[in-house]
């Protein structure tokens, strides 16, 4: 089973000013609750760790993210890997009268059992501190 979430967010700033958090692979890794660690690798690659509250998984995995599609200040997509999963996350920017519209699309392929059920049932939650950690970012009231 793969999970596919898509969620829009319309945010009372420039897209320049929403693109500098989008494009920092560190800024969308660490809201994300089950992100331990972060490394930045290269310019657009970074190892995420993640601790799974799962009862296969007792041990923290290593996600190898790389930026697939790096389109500044429009688009931003990034697959990671590890054992337990395969994720593709894109970021789309669209200006809008008062700011941007963010389009975020994530999918989720396990490999073990419970990795999807688990963003299943909490990847909402999980995109609500990416768009929190977004509005902070930018000074605005979370």
């Amino acid at each position: 089973m793969t999970v596919r979430v898509e969620r829009t967010f319309e945010l009372p700033a420039e897209p320049e000013e929403v693109w500098s958090f989008i494009a920092d692979p560190e800024k969308r890794a660490r809201p994300i609750s089950v992100v331990t660690d972060f490394e930045q690798t290269g310019e657009h690659a970074a190892t995420w760790y993640l601790k799974l509250p799962i009862p296969v998984v007792d041990r923290s995995i290593a996600v190898e993210t790389e930026d697939t599609q790096f389109e500044p200040p429009t688009e931003v997509e990034f697959v990671g890997r590890s054992k337990v999963m395969r994720v593709v996350g894109e970021h789309e920017l669209e200006p809008i009268d008062g700011g941007t519209r963010l389009i975020t699309r994530f999918t989720v392929d396990g490999k073990l059992p419970g990795v999807e059920r688990y963003f299943k049932r909490n990847m909402d939650q999980e995109l609500h501190n990416i768009e929190q950690a977004l509005l902070v970012d930018l000074g605005i009231e979370a």
